[in-house]
């Protein structure tokens, strides 16, 4: 409504779009901004814990808990281009910080309104995308923790449905894990290289020419094991084509 203030949304970029693809985190930014808000990047913000927490290592998970706390309890909202890491705020860090009586309410406020970017534009802003095209086919696979620990999978369904020139192909097993799993991978990684092949063989099935994700690490995981069978599907985060930025190098493709 004209005259109300924007939204404030403090961008939690992930230590994965930072350090391999940041075009991610600035297509976030770009996507939030035409949505109408007003977009703030903390410099205090590192890693949200997701790795510890998933190691067992309570005690170093709840220190970042507390710090990306503090960095980001300011905003109306904060909002991540990953499940998995917005699942570890909204679900994580209330059961780390429960027993804390200084922290526990604040972690449960964070909860609260902390977003995945493509559930935050559809469910929360509204937002469809006006002006994209991209002359492609695509199919998208749906990452566990966005899935199963927020409900994310119309959503980006649903925005991409407004870019032009798009073919949406079906992806049998689009909910069925790639492998990845974070530490997952390190630890059982035989089992994750044949969980990915599985994989790897259903996106190349489809014929599609790109393959989306809303998580970068089960990107780079498909990504990775595609080019290994000398695949020609190309990997984008959904938010690069939302934003129209899907028209450089693919995710583990070398700049020209």
């Amino acid at each position: 409504m004209t005259g109300e203030p924007k939204p404030t949304v403090g961008l939690f970029v992930t230590c994965l779009v930072d350090a391999i693809r940041p075009q991610i985190g600035f297509a976030t930014l770009q996507l939030l901004q035409e949505a109408g808000c007003v977009v703030e990047v903390p410099q205090a913000q590192t890693c949200c814990g997701q790795p510890a927490l998933n190691s067992g290592d309570d005690r170093d998970a709840a220190h970042l808990a507390r710090q990306t706390i503090a960095a980001f309890e300011g905003y109306d909202y904060v909002v991540l281009p990953s499940g998995s890491c917005a699942a570890t705020m909204v679900h994580g860090y209330p059961e780390l910080l429960a027993g804390d009586p200084d922290w526990a309410a604040r972690a449960q406020a964070m909860a609260a309104k902390t977003h995945e970017i493509t559930s935050f534009l559809c469910d929360v802003m509204g937002y469809a995308p006006a002006g994209r095209r991209l002359n492609a086919s695509a199919t998208y696979h749906d990452s566990c923790s966005g899935l199963r620990e927020l409900g994310i999978a119309a959503q980006p369904r649903a925005l991409l449905s407004h870019v032009e020139g798009l073919e949406m192909r079906g992806l049998p097993g689009n909910d069925v894990c790639c492998g990845f799993g974070g530490t997952f991978c390190v630890k059982y990684s035989d089992i994750s290289n044949a969980i990915v092949t599985e994989k790897a063989e259903a996106v190349e099935e489809t014929g599609a020419e790109i393959l989306l994700a809303g998580d970068l690490g089960c990107l780079m995981n498909m990504a990775g094991k595609l080019h290994r069978r000398g695949a020609k599907t190309r990997c984008f985060h959904a938010v690069e084509v939302l934003a129209g930025r899907a028209d450089g190098p693919a995710i583990g493709e070398e700049a020209s």
